[in-house]
């Protein structure tokens, strides 16, 4: 059976702090078909002194953003999807590291379970990282997703991050990443593909270490960032047409987005899945009704909470 090539994209902008440890945990792989293509998001720092020594080994490639594609993240991964070679696609970040084994351990999921993507289980760290943190052990699970796969992707119970799965590159022929988000823009496009009865398989193992820091989307976005919070609204719409249009909206999902609506104390946002979803008068004034009561719901959750008892 011919060895699969791996294709890693990794965006970044302005990390040549970080960059250089991330690089050298990639160099570092036990499997050795892949090639890294590194695309700049026209950062102003000294990033591509770091690369440069890196580009002896020929798998690696560094890359300007083309033009083509919109600023940002999702336009820089979009990039390299565009010119990657290989016949699996995974992304990794430019701060964070990679245990040794992953490509291998990937790879083999893949192709032992005859799957079209795999996904395995990440751990947070702050600060200098040791070595000393990577399970060089070789007993873990693989075992393939139930048919909740997608259902449990949308609503957290099954994490699929972008730097924690290998995909097929067939799985992006037809779906990448909308460049207008400038947040949740992975679940927007990871829905996409499940939604398309793709299989996939879950290691039961720790092979990605991400850096913790104040700087992160997710932590702009849960400090109430307008940018990312109305990124993530904007996903819940495109993910409500989507499923929509493909008769997936179950009733347990559509519970779930109408309390991220009213979360999010957002009435157009309600009132968008409400129509998608074609609800009759007394379902849309109920959950008006809903809508309107929440912040007395929530103090009194709140006041609950906090007295003793």
């Amino acid at each position: 059976m011919r060895e699969l090539k791996v294709s890693i994209v990794m965006a970044t902008y302005n990390r040549a702090h970080f960059i250089e440890e991330s690089l050298h945990s990639i160099q570092n792989q036990t499997y050795t078909n892949w090639e890294c293509i590194i695309v700049d998001d026209g950062g102003n720092d000294n990033t591509l002194d770091v690369v440069i020594p890196f580009l002896n080994d020929k798998r690696f490639i560094y890359k300007q953003r083309g033009k083509e594609h919109i600023k940002g993240l999702p336009g820089s991964r979009n990039y390299g999807l565009s010119i990657a070679t290989g016949d699996t696609i995974i992304f990794f970040d430019d701060d964070d590291i990679v245990h040794p084994d992953n490509l291998k351990i990937c790879v083999y999921a893949i192709t032992n379970k005859d799957v079209d993507f795999c996904s395995y289980i990440k751990k947070s760290f702050e600060g200098d990282f040791s070595k000393n943190e990577f399970d060089l052990n070789n007993n873990y699970d693989v075992v393939l997703n139930n048919e909740n796969a997608l259902e449990d992707m949308i609503v957290g119970k099954y994490s699929l991050s972008s730097c924690v799965v290998m995909w097929r590159k067939k799985c992006f022929v037809n779906n990448i990443f909308n460049e207008n988000l400038l947040y949740a823009e992975e679940w927007e496009l990871y829905q996409r593909i499940l939604s398309t009865n793709v299989k996939g398989a879950r290691i039961g193992k720790v092979l990605y270490y991400n850096r913790k820091h104040i700087n992160s989307n997710t932590s702009e976005f849960w400090s109430e960032n307008p940018i990312r919070v109305n990124s993530k609204k904007e996903a819940i719409r495109l993910i409500i047409d989507n499923l929509i249009s493909k008769n997936l909206l179950s009733e347990y999902l559509f519970n779930y987005f109408v309390g991220l609506a009213i979360g999010f104390r957002d009435r157009k946002l309600l009132k968008h899945i409400l129509e998608k979803r074609k609800s009759n008068f007394s379902e849309r004034l109920y959950l008006q009704f809903k809508f309107m009561l929440f912040p007395l719901w929530k103090n009194y959750s709140r006041i609950v909470k906090n007295t003793p008892f």
